[in-house]
């Protein structure tokens, strides 16, 4: 089965997690303490990032230490990049239109 990364993405404590994660890594308590959540709301978050292979887990001592994985994020990227021609032409015709209502 394949990860649901973009079921991962959905939720709001998960991005922020994933944003935190992107200045190095965390332990679980810091990223725990950061969600303002309890430790097996934090810890359900992380796993799912975890099977989505958004994150790894490393072991340090008495500590879960996690690290970004960015690689996975390169399916939602190429998913993205087929709307980028959309928006691209929207935002042309939106300038064109504000130009047209307010020439120079």
């Amino acid at each position: 089965m394949l990860p649901d990364i973009f079921g991962a993405l959905a939720n709001p404590a998960r991005r922020t997690i994933l944003d935190e994660l992107r200045n190095g890594p965390r332990t679980a308590g810091d990223l725990t303490g950061l969600l303002e959540q309890s430790r097996s709301a934090a810890s359900e978050h992380l796993a799912v990032l975890r099977e989505a292979g958004l994150v790894r887990e490393e072991r340090r001592g008495r500590h879960q230490v996690y690290h970004l994985q960015a690689a996975g994020m390169a399916e939602v990227g190429s998913w993205l990049k087929h709307y980028e021609h959309y928006w691209s032409r929207r935002l042309d015709a939106l300038g064109d239109l504000l130009d047209e209502e307010n020439p120079s």
